[in-house]
């Protein structure tokens, strides 16, 4: 029976690109047909139970299975496989994969809200099972630069990884509106980055916040490397003990950092930025977006990837920092420029899969591919972007006009040659 719906399922779907499917027990099945702009799949399934894992919950069960080697790509990538899906189902168009099954997606809603209470302990055990596997895959995947893990901005499409988190860089910085002696909160701050291209800049201090001790120890090597440490200091800290600290700071910046805060945080996030950033402060903060109203994290992301993770609407975002007199006096919604990130990502990973193999093994490769596949064609077909919104205290801490944004931004960009 599983078979059967799988099979209905998927002709329903795969309409546009070829997709061949071969069962454990010897059937192939045909799906789509060759099409311009659209990848060609062969798979197969290595046992009987795969379609009804599927069938069950489509994303949990492929990427499971493809974890597992029990759903082997024969011809083309897992990029290619989730692609041909995607782009079969785009979010503009009102198609969607299917969902999961009635009794999975209520025991699923139950433990997204569980998994949503996210307070100071569960938010470090949440932080650690994602960026305290080890430094080492970060420094293979990402660009050895600035180790953005976030949203590249590509104003360009022939700007090398290192140059569009350049971009981003200086374009969240633009926002800022930064003054010499600024006091800067970077929430999230990584490995650095963003710290360090400040406090190179600017005639500021900096104090950068994370709860991975991986992240805070190499944040503090590349701070120390980068002769900024009388500049820059890097803290383990919560968020919500900043208040306790009786400290403010002249300018906020969070960059994809907000996605970890869990729903039911929001409201604890934006009180604390309004009771930390001084009456004339700006902040910027930068964070995945949904299209569409707000939602639920699904299944294989909140089991494997980002435990505790939320992505937020637009609409919740601004209803939750209203309440506390936070002034969003701009707003930016970036489309694909996540989608072009993450398979730069993607490609990097390919290309150090042998390392990757030997850090960790190779079912973990699986599911980092998997996981950067479906990231990077969500944002080329699916319901996610980025936002970029500035918030102020006082309406006239910034200029009235955006045009200082884009001035501030051409000066701190390299001269092209």
């Amino acid at each position: 029976m599983s078979k059967t719906l799988l099979k209905q399922v998927l002709g329903k779907i795969v309409t546009d690109g070829q997709l061949l499917v071969g069962f454990a027990d010897g059937e192939i099945a045909e799906f789509g047909r060759p099409a311009a702009g659209y990848p060609n799949v062969t798979i197969r399934f290595a046992d009987r139970r795969v379609p009804r894992d599927i069938v069950l919950d489509p994303r949990l069960g492929v990427g499971e299975a493809y974890m597992d080697g029990r759903l082997i790509v024969e011809e083309g990538d897992i990029l290619d496989l989730v692609t041909l899906f995607r782009a079969n189902t785009r979010w503009e168009d009102g198609r969607r994969i299917a969902a999961p099954a009635t009794l999975r997606r209520l025991r699923e809603t139950i433990e997204f809200a569980v998994s949503q209470i996210n307070n100071a302990t569960s938010s470090k055990r949440n932080v650690a099972a994602h960026y305290d596997i080890g430094n080492a895959l970060y420094e293979l995947m990402l660009d050895a630069e600035h180790m953005q893990y976030s949203c590249a901005y590509w104003p360009r499409d022939d700007m090398t990884l290192a140059q569009a988190q350049e971009a981003k860089l200086a374009h969240i910085t633009a926002k800022l509106s930064i003054e010499p002696g600024n006091e800067i909160l970077d929430i999230g701050c990584g490995w650095g980055g963003m710290a360090i291209y400040l406090a190179r800049h600017f005639d500021c201090r900096v104090t950068g916040i994370t709860l991975s001790e991986e992240q805070a120890a190499l944040a503090r090597e590349r701070v120390a490397e980068a002769g900024l440490a009388d500049r820059i200091t890097i803290e383990l800290t919560d968020y919500r003990d900043i208040p306790g600290q009786a400290r403010q700071f002249d300018r906020i910046v969070s960059v994809g950092m907000f996605e970890h805060v869990g729903r039911s945080q929001f409201d604890t996030f934006f009180r604390t930025c309004a009771e930390i950033l001084r009456p004339k402060g700006v902040m910027l903060l930068h964070s995945i977006v949904r299209f569409g109203p707000p939602g639920s994290t699904d299944a294989f992301t909140r089991k494997y990837i980002f435990p505790g993770g939320y992505i937020p609407a637009l609409s919740e975002t601004l209803a939750a920092s209203e309440k506390y007199r936070l002034i969003a006096s701009d707003v930016e919604v970036l489309r694909v420029h996540y989608a072009k990130t993450l398979r730069e990502w993607y490609r990097r990973c390919m290309a150090h899969r042998e390392e990757i193999e030997a850090l960790f093994d190779a079912r973990f490769f699986r599911m980092w591919t998997f996981y950067l596949a479906g990231a990077a064609t969500v944002f080329e077909y699916g319901g996610m972007g980025n936002f970029q919104i500035q918030y102020v205290r006082d309406r006239h801490a910034v200029p009235l006009t955006r045009d200082y944004m884009g001035e501030a931004e051409s000066s701190l960009l390299p001269v092209e040659s």
